[in-house]
């Protein structure tokens, strides 16, 4: 499901959920570019329950795993539950997100504007 205008910021690994399950999660990605607000794409490999990205206990785990690659800053919220998925869980990255993303790759579009 990705393409070359996404950018993997981790592979494969295991999360748990509030009732205990163990879920495999393919990957997490951003797209390479943006408009200040970073969706943060999280692609498991099997279906999940339709409410799973409300579930605190996974939630917590995802942002764990981004700062063990280095991210520095505060929780995520997941992003417009339109967004979500069967088997993909969209997260609303903080601004404080935007450093960790840039020392991936990722390109703020809107700075273009800010001169």
């Amino acid at each position: 499901m990705t393409t070359d205008t996404d950018i993997e910021l981790s592979g494969a690994f295991q999360a748990k959920d509030s009732n205990g399950r163990t879920l495999d999660v393919k990957e997490i990605r951003i797209f390479d570019e943006g408009y200040g607000i970073i969706d943060v794409y999280v692609e498991f490999a099997a279906k999940l329950d339709p409410d799973a990205y409300k579930d605190t206990v996974l939630m917590r785990q995802l942002v764990e795993r981004l700062r063990t690659l280095g991210y520095k800053g505060p929780d995520f919220g997941h992003s417009d539950p339109g967004l979500q998925e069967s088997r993909l869980i969209v997260l609303e990255a903080p601004e404080e997100f935007s450093a960790f993303a840039k020392s991936r790759g990722w390109k703020n579009l809107a700075e273009e504007f800010d001169e």
